[in-house]
């Protein structure tokens, strides 16, 4: 019988969760504090730990039990919906991450799965907690948004490879950087990140970019010049759009990567790499190297870890917060305050499909900022397309004659109807395309008087 300890300051959490687990066969105690959580946790096979707690955090707790050959796996349950904490959270050993009000499937599926993975678990719980700079924001509250913070909390703590794919747009050097910033060993303040956009440049040019030269060594080369690969010292080598380097320089940069060892361009003299290598594409490299035109050995040694970035329209839920964030980013930029955008304006932002995602989005925003005439952004500012019908459809709404939009309530109520009717109300099914709780669809429902119709 496996042993579970719940730990929370709040009794009728500890209650709730002790009898649901209870009744599932597990045998279960209880903790409310961080100093009672650390002193039970001998002999417990999981913790489910609450990260605002008295006398320490949950953090407190996750590093006090990293080291501990026999610690509990530890799954965080908290109101905590950022990219900080969870990416902290994964690098202290949680084995996951779940924001209240859990959805009791969900706890049901996470408990099994962190019991049956002690061994991934363990490879998780060798982390440096005092990580010496906070990872930049990766915006959103989507669950696959999430997914990304806690690979990237797992990936961090290793020098391995990772290959991230995603559209254009999609923030794949954001993630990137997030990788770098979370990365242990050193002030990573004073560790380089070095960028290499290989789709810009020449084959000629990418290869002296990436290597170096020394004097002499083609037409034009007056004077020693350092590569990327040696800048990059112990810090981060980022190769943009990997796809796009030509075979002759694949096999070039294969053998760095294997043997850690490069020349400049023209000279003998070998040099050790020792840099992470991180890479990223917009182009699907499986295809390409079942046609041909990337090698399969280099594409298996850059995935070692790979990150697939979620395209904006399927994660519209998010772009609100990301509205927020990129309005304050905006701001700063230009010395302008805006502050507020309309409902209708943000019902268009959402309805929109976005081809080119975030950067597209961040792109219109700027331009109706540089536009607005106060603090208010709204659609007379807003230089979107009309939405086609194709976006009508999928969205569900259109301007009526008058040119008016629905409100976000009615999107929301509007949306939430065509699910439940999609999955034949399945309320599971509903809750993972929607992206929220069980509790949550049920107060909506309640909330918008929805029915299901009965088969006449």
């Amino acid at each position: 019988m496996a042993r579970i300890l719940i730990v929370d300051d709040d009794r009728s959490i500890r209650r709730t969760l002790e009898k649901f687990l209870g009744a599932e066969g597990y045998s279960v105690t209880t903790a409310q504090d961080a100093p009672g959580a650390i002193a039970a946790a001998d002999g417990i096979d999981l913790m489910l730990l609450d990260l605002g707690l008295p006398g320490g955090s949950g953090f407190d707790v996750l590093a006090a039990l990293a080291d501990k050959p026999r610690a509990p796996s530890i799954v965080v349950v908290t109101a905590r919906d950022d990219m900080q904490s969870t990416v902290k959270a994964i690098q202290l050993g949680a084995y996951e991450y779940l924001v209240k009000p859990v959805d009791i499937d969900r706890l049901r599926d996470v408990v099994r799965g962190a019991l049956a993975s002690r061994a991934s678990r363990d490879q998780l719980s060798e982390f440096v907690t005092d990580a010496p700079h906070q990872v930049g924001d990766i915006l959103g509250k989507s669950a696959v948004i999430r997914d990304v913070w806690k690979q990237i909390g797992a990936v961090s703590t290793t020098r391995a490879p990772v290959l991230i794919a995603g559209e254009s747009g999609t923030g794949k050097e954001l993630v990137a950087r997030a990788i770098h910033a979370a990365s242990p060993g050193g002030n990573v303040r004073e560790l380089p990140f070095v960028a290499v956009h290989c789709q810009a440049l020449a084959t000629g040019v990418l290869e002296s970019e990436l290597f170096g030269h020394v004097k002499g060594a083609f037409t034009g080369a007056v004077a020693d010049r350092p590569g990327r690969l040696e800048l990059a010292g112990k810090g981060t080598l980022f190769l943009d759009e990997i796809g796009e380097i030509p075979l002759e320089l694949q096999a070039k940069l294969l053998r760095v990567l294997q043997e850690k060892t490069f020349e400049r361009v023209g000279d003998a003299k070998t040099m050790h790499l020792e840099a992470r290598v991180i890479a990223a594409t917009h182009r699907d490299l499986a295809q390409m190297v079942s046609q041909g035109t990337f090698r399969e050995d280099l594409y298996y040694r850059l995935r070692v870890v790979e990150i697939t970035l979620p395209p904006l329209r399927e994660r519209s839920t998010d772009i609100p917060i990301l509205v927020d964030g990129l309005l304050s980013k905006i701001n700063r930029d230009l010395d302008k305050d805006v502050r507020y955008v309309t409902p209708g304006a943000l019902a268009r932002l959402t309805a929109y499909t976005w081809p080119g995602n975030v950067r597209e989005l961040e792109n219109m925003l700027t331009r109706a900022v540089v536009l607005a005439k106060a603090d208010v952004l709204d659609e007379t500012v807003l230089p979107l397309i009309p939405a086609t019908q194709k976006d009508a459809i999928v969205v569900g709404f259109e301007a009526d004659a008058a040119g008016s939009l629905p409100t976000l309530r009615e999107i929301e109520r509007s949306h939430i109807t065509r699910v439940l009717a999609h999955t034949e109300w399945n309320k599971r099914r509903a809750c993972a395309i929607l992206d929220i709780s069980r509790p949550t669809l049920d107060r909506k429902i309640e909330e918008y008087g929805l029915r299901r119709e009965e088969p006449s």
